[in-house]
């Protein structure tokens, strides 16, 4: 692996599934949604719905479990054609609740990757979903006093990215970004001539999926457990 760059400065870590546990919630509560419906569809159709829903209500919602309820709502109303049962929402609602008082389960060796560079370099969080839900988790998680800035952004394109260098005040080529998310966290910070990591994690939404042509026209470093980074310092 190559040596990270002395230019580097500010190191950004993506929260969701970089930090802590998060995709598998959302997984867990498809296939409970799945249940509540099956009388009007198959599983793997409801979840091919919910998913264009979800997709849809992007530009209105953006990410995070407020929006996904929403979309899950929106969904159970169109597959049963509008018969869906009161109670069936108020479970639906339920299943939101839920997500969103999930204990905080953070990775394995990310507090020890966090302590060690902590000092040597200003450590950012640059993050996708909903403010008052990542501000809840990242208070919950106990690593807030390791980052200097946490940025919640409502996309994580290009032209996200160049905004955060010009607010935190440094040149692309000083910016390092870590996460699970090849299409957010890595593809737009090499376009744009910075630095990135990619960490994957098991479990991985379909929408943040790539093709392994476009994955493969970058540079990137790709390792397995987030704990390795620190050789490459």
């Amino acid at each position: 692996m190559n040596k990270i760059s002395k230019e580097i400065k500010v190191i950004a870590f993506d929260a969701d599934d970089t930090l802590w546990i998060n995709e598998t919630y959302f997984r867990d509560a498809e296939h409970e949604f799945a249940k509540l419906l099956a009388k009007y569809e198959t599983e793997n159709k409801i979840d091919r719905e919910l998913f264009r829903v979800e997709i849809k209500n992007l530009k209105n919602y953006g990410y995070g479990i407020k929006g996904f309820v929403l979309s899950m709502i929106e969904c159970a109303l169109e597959i049963s054609n509008h018969q869906v049962h009161q109670k069936t929402i108020e479970e639906i609602l339920n299943i939101g609740k839920d997500m969103l008082n999930k204990p905080i389960e953070l990775l394995d060796g990310i507090e020890e990757v966090l302590r060690s560079l902590q000092g040597k370099y200003k450590l950012i969080v640059a993050t996708k979903g909903d403010l008052l839900d990542q501000e809840r988790k990242l208070e919950n998680s106990n690593l807030l006093q390791y980052f200097h800035h946490v940025e919640v952004m409502s996309d994580k394109k290009e032209s996200d990215y160049l905004k955060l260098l010009n607010h935190l005040d440094i040149k692309p080529s000083e910016l390092l970004m870590i996460g699970n998310s090849l299409k957010s966290d890595v593809l737009p910070l090499v376009q744009i001539g910075a630095s990135a990591i990619h960490v994957p994690f098991h479990t991985t939404w379909v929408h943040e999926e790539v093709t392994v042509d476009l994955s493969s026209k970058v540079k990137y470093c790709t390792i397995s457990n987030i704990k390795e980074v620190l050789a490459l310092f």
